[in-house]
């Protein structure tokens, strides 16, 4: 029974590095985060109603047309909290789905999460709040900012019961501000929108001198039969909801993002040992990996 689970959950990882035309090392693959989801998301991905490619059809969600119908209105609160300087890091190391993103000067304000919505979006971006509230396809959404000469590096999204919408909203409309996902290619132009499948590899740059600004939401997942929508829906509910963010002080922090906070703290001690010898680190690491093989081996 023990080697049938591993089986199963190697197969799995396997699934997950071998789905589309870009992919990790298996090495960084077996110890990326979508490896230790990986078979929740096989799951999804057997039962999902739209079809396994980078990019998918915006009509295919026509409740999303509202957004861009305001997108000149979403762009103007946006850029009143770019100007009081409210797009920013998590200050605390408290999110932990962008935090890899920090530090490219990447910046966000949340405007909702889920069953989180934070206090300060209904505050500072009361229109834009009332919008989303009238998309029920939206189940996450937040503003980002690209600054000049940043870069994104390749990665794959964990969760693939959710996809990912942008809405360019005061974008350089320069092919040199980009997306590739799965190795194909988008431009962000202001108003204009795109769907695509986060957990395809996907990376950006931003090879111009203008910031790019947009809004960026989680979609959930259409799926084939109610059984497994309900369960998607479920998954979003408890599991994406629990990496909730602030943007300010009173906004709620979910419990994933209270315990990076440890994870954060130490992976620093991590980095320290790391520079301090890199041959006892590679040993102290390999001695844990054989110590994991060994407990699976011997359980």
């Amino acid at each position: 029974m023990k080697w049938l689970v591993v089986a199963v959950y190697a197969a799995c990882i396997a699934w997950i590095q071998l789905r589309g035309q870009v992919r990790h090392r298996w090495a960084k693959q077996v110890f990326d985060h979508s490896a230790f989801v990986a078979p929740v998301n096989v799951l999804l991905y057997a039962f999902s109603l739209v079809p396994a490619r980078p990019y998918l059809a915006l009509d295919s969600w026509p409740d999303l047309r509202q957004l861009q119908t305001h997108w000149r209105t979403i762009r103007d609160e946006a850029n009143a909290l770019r100007a009081e300087r409210a797009l920013k890091a998590a200050e605390k190391n408290d999110d932990a789905g962008f935090n890899s993103f920090f530090k490219e000067g990447w910046k966000r304000f949340y405007l909702k999460w889920y069953d989180a919505d934070p206090v300060s979006a209904a505050r500072l971006c009361p229109r834009t709040v009332e919008i989303l509230r009238g998309v029920p396809s939206v189940k996450g959404a937040l503003f980002a900012e690209l600054p000049p000469g940043a870069k994104l590096n390749p990665h794959r999204d964990p969760f693939a019961g959710s996809l990912r919408y942008h809405l360019g909203l005061d974008t350089p409309n320069d092919d040199r501000c980009c997306i590739w996902v799965d190795g194909e290619f988008y431009s962000w132009r202001d108003g204009q929108a795109v769907v695509f499948d986060e957990t395809f590899i996907h990376w950006a740059r931003n090879g111009t001198d203008k910031s790019r600004l947009i809004l960026l939401c989680d979609i959930e997942r259409p799926m084939k039969f109610r059984w497994a929508a309900a369960f998607n829906h479920w998954l979003g509910r408890h599991l994406l909801a629990a990496a909730a963010s602030p943007n300010q002080q009173g906004d709620r922090t979910g419990l994933i993002n209270r315990v990076f906070v440890v994870f954060y703290h130490a992976g620093q001690l991590r980095r320290r040992f790391k520079q301090w010898n890199r041959t006892v680190y590679r040993v102290t690491k390999f001695a844990l990996v054989a110590a994991v093989v060994a407990a699976i081996v011997f359980w």
